[in-house]
This record gives C-alpha cells, sequence and structure tokens, in this order.
C-alpha cells in the first residue's frame, strides 16, 4: 500500500459511518468492483424484458397508469 493511500484511508476513518461507505463504493468503484451484481433470476428478468422489447410487446397506457397508480403517483 502506497503511503498517500495510507493516509487517505486514515483520514477515511475519520468520517462518519455514511461517508465512510461512500469512500467504500468509490474505491471499489476504481478497482474494477461493481458495489451490486444482479442474481441469475434478476438476468433472466432482464433478457425477458428485453425479448419482450424486441418483439414489440410493451406495456399499454393501461397497465402503466395501474401501476402508478398502485404506488400512489
Amino acid at each position: 500500500m502506497t503511503k498517500l493511500l495510507q493516509k487517505g484511508i486514515e483520514a477515511v476513518q475519520a468520517l462518519p459511518a455514511d461517508r465512510q461507505d461512500l469512500a467504500g463504493e468509490l474505491l471499489l468503484s476504481l478497482a474494477g468492483e461493481p458495489a451490486y451484481r444482479l442474481t441469475p433470476e434478476q438476468i433472466e428478468d432482464v433478457r425477458t424484458g428485453m425479448a419482450e422489447a424486441d418483439r414489440g410487446e410493451y406495456a399499454s397506457d393501461e397497465e402503466v397508469a395501474a401501476v402508478w397508480k398502485k404506488f400512489g403517483l
């Protein structure tokens, strides 16, 4: 570990927990580690949705309005 990285880590350790988490996410991002990975089920859902879109199968205006209403929007 370089001296500059060590100094930065020591400075971050003095921050509140939420700021430490943000710094951790940034470091992982820089290191090429994604902060979130899709589960196999989520990947399959994305593939299904993309195939539906490729076929032109989209939600109707009524279906979209129903979802908005369900969540109070």
